[in-house]
């Protein structure tokens, strides 16, 4: 798949009209936005989307999330449009907040999962809405990589993944928030987070006022109330074990390395004395996520048998990171 290098701050007409062309075909581009590169499609054509599922081995009870252009693009795909929307679409569009909210008949059930609300935002990156705005329709995309492996963050990580299964990767670059949108349902009485991101809970409280939180989907084929709610997701191939002083797992490190595997650690303030491989991230909620899934990518592609990660602090700000670490993990 040909990976089409584009200006990241002012996209060039010629090479977005391409893109656009292809998803006014029916097919499928990979695309960044500033959270991770996402596989996009026509999210109003049943075929289009449904080639998201078969080049991403995804599982068809898991939604998608369709980017629009705008907040009036967001309404009228939607039957309700209430003002805690109107708000935190002031607030936070462009930028990674997703709101889900009752979907409207134009919005094929391929999308939700059969589910009758649809999760919609406005992206925070300039190749992503020049797409949307020269395609004219709203585009589901979900992270451009392999079901349940850790998001792409580069269009190499992209390539990787797919493989020749996408026949256009625009290239912008390295996204700059790094992991994926906070997810908020605004479909009932009581605002809901569903997926915690950079938007914090406290963030989005200070605007609207109480949030609650969602508790976990027990069966596991059920429909999930939104993207990126799988037990285990953004996980690296390797075995991924958390640990709050290294003393938790020197024990499976040092079996690991006597069985004959290596091991990797990923590190915010102390070094990890038993491991082969070893990356430091920045030591702020920020700088961690831009860098967290380049970190992985590059540990994984390196074949350890066990990553061991440093965990997070227990305070708001970290809450994204700490979910999707906990997922790679299966904790």
């Amino acid at each position: 798949m040909p990976i089409i290098p584009v200006n990241p701050h002012a996209p060039e007409p010629a090479t977005i009209a391409r893109a656009a062309a292809l998803l006014g075909q029916g097919r499928v581009v990979a695309f960044p936005t500033e959270t991770v590169y996402g596989l996009g499609a026509n999210a109003l054509d049943p075929a289009a989307v449904n080639r998201i599922y078969e080049v991403k081995g995804r599982p068809a009870y898991n939604p998608l999330i369709v980017h629009v252009a705008d907040a009036a693009a967001a309404r009228r795909l939607v039957t309700a449009w209430p003002d805690a929307a109107e708000r935190l679409a002031a607030r936070w569009w462009p930028g990674p907040l997703t709101l889900v909210l009752p979907k409207s008949r134009d919005v094929p059930p391929e999308v939700t999962a059969g589910l009758s609300t649809v999760a919609l935002r406005v992206p925070a990156h300039p190749v992503a809405l020049a797409l949307l705005k020269a395609a004219g329709i709203p585009v589901a995309a979900p992270s451009a990589n392999r079901s349940g492996e850790v998001s792409p963050t580069t269009a190499e990580h992209v390539q990787r993944s797919l493989g020749d299964r996408v026949p256009m990767i625009l290239d912008g670059g390295p996204t700059t928030v790094g992991i994926e949108s906070t997810i908020l349902d605004l479909s009932d009485r009581t605002p809901t987070l569903l997926r915690p991101g950079m938007v914090t809970r406290e963030e989005i409280e200070a605007v609207i006022g109480p949030v609650g939180v969602t508790p976990p989907v027990a069966a596991v084929d059920a429909p999930r109330p939104a993207p990126g709610m799988l037990e285990r997701h953004y996980a690296p191939r390797a075995r991924v074990l958390l640990f709050g002083a290294p003393s938790d797992v020197h024990a499976q490190a040092s079996q690991t390395r006597a069985d004959g595997g290596r091991v990797a650690a990923l590190v915010r303030t102390a070094a990890f004395g038993g491991a082969d491989l070893q990356e430091r991230l920045p030591d702020n909620p920020a700088g961690y996520a831009r860098e967290l899934y380049g970190a992985l990518h590059r540990l994984d592609g390196q074949s350890p048998a066990l990553i061991v990660i440093e965990r997070p602090p227990a305070a708001p700000e970290w809450a994204g990171i700490r979910d999707r670490l906990a997922r790679a993990a299966r904790e």
